[in-house]
């Protein structure tokens, strides 16, 4: 097997383009065909700055016991306004169209609960988090 390091140089890795995804049909252009959202990929330390604002402390009843734990609804808020490219869910325009402050409440008075969690998981999906691991993967992991 050939080590070649050179291919993991920063500047050799093939970057992440920006994903279009319809969010839902209810949005349409002047051809009427639904428009596209585009999401971009978050890096590794936005990710981890973003789960930082997540977390909570969670009591034990009865006892004084304490835990970290991620809030999982405002880290999939979070997750989508920070991919989100377009449209623009800070800008102020349309949160004023839908009565909304701030873009965590514009996206959720946007869309149906449905096209919601749709949302968040194609959010996820970009970002490379996977609901289980395809078979190359568990292939290469049993040798």
């Amino acid at each position: 097997m050939e080590n070649n390091l050179l291919a993991f140089l920063a500047e050799n890795a093939i970057k992440t383009e920006n994903i279009k995804y319809v969010a839902s049909k209810r949005f349409v252009g002047a051809d009427r065909e639904p428009l596209e959202w585009e999401i971009r990929v978050l890096t590794s330390e936005e990710d981890e700055a973003i789960k930082k604002t997540c977390k909570k402390k969670v009591f034990t009843p009865g006892t004084r016991d304490a835990k970290i734990e991620l809030d999982s609804e405002k880290y999939a808020e979070e997750m989508i306004c920070a991919c989100v490219v377009y449209p623009n869910l800070h800008d102020a325009a349309l949160q004023d169209s839908y009565g909304a402050v701030g873009a965590g409440q514009l996206v959720r008075k946007m869309l149906t609960p449905g096209e919601y969690t749709d949302l968040y998981l194609m959010v996820s999906q970009a970002n490379g988090f996977e609901v289980g691991m395809d078979d190359k993967k568990i292939k290469q992991a049993k040798n």
